[in-house]
């Protein structure tokens, strides 16, 4: 009779968790945070470091800045430069806040962390960041909307939880 292979999670011989390359997207929010700490207490020795942080940039909404500008004479710049660079400076230190925010949320519980930032639709790059980086587990906040809330903004948790090629864990903050 062949013996039981041990399961996947443990490492063979040493009875440790394996650890599992993670992927957590982070944003502006509440819940985010929640997450990345949540992750942190509860699956901190299973970490493979780096934890792998994400935050996705939306595009900067250059139509919208048109459309002020529209009815403007025609020949003329219907976008001033000046507005669009600020627009991506402004975007840029916001960015870089909150990726300070969670690598010192890392750092007091003494993981390693790798930060990634992406440009586009926060769902369709989360998936495609979590593949290209061949992660085992996708961890996200649930902004925990109600269902008309969703209808209008769409879901970025469950869309990852149906689309991602690994398995996602939404932390939802209780309370």
């Amino acid at each position: 009779m062949a013996a039981a292979a041990p399961p996947p999670q443990q490492q063979e011989g040493r009875g440790e968790p394996r650890r599992q390359k993670v992927m957590l997207a982070v944003d502006e929010s509440e819940c985010s945070r929640y997450a990345l700490e949540w992750a942190l207490r509860n699956l901190g020795p299973t970490l493979a470091p780096p934890l792998l942080v994400l935050t996705v940039q939306p595009l900067v909404p250059v139509g919208y800045v048109s459309a002020a500008s529209f009815g403007a004479p025609l020949g003329t710049v219907p976008v001033a430069p000046d507005l669009i660079k600020s627009m991506q400076e402004q975007q840029r230190q916001l960015t870089q806040a909150l990726l300070d925010k969670a690598k010192a949320i890392c750092a007091d519980h003494g993981v390693a962390v790798e930060t990634i930032v992406e440009v586009g639709d926060p769902k369709e790059v989360i998936c495609e960041a979590a593949e290209k980086k061949n992660v085992d587990l996708l961890i996200l906040g649930s902004h925990s909307r109600g269902p008309i809330q969703r209808l209008f903004l769409g879901s970025v948790s469950n869309y990852c939880v149906h689309h991602a090629k690994c398995p996602v864990l939404v932390v939802k903050k209780q309370g």
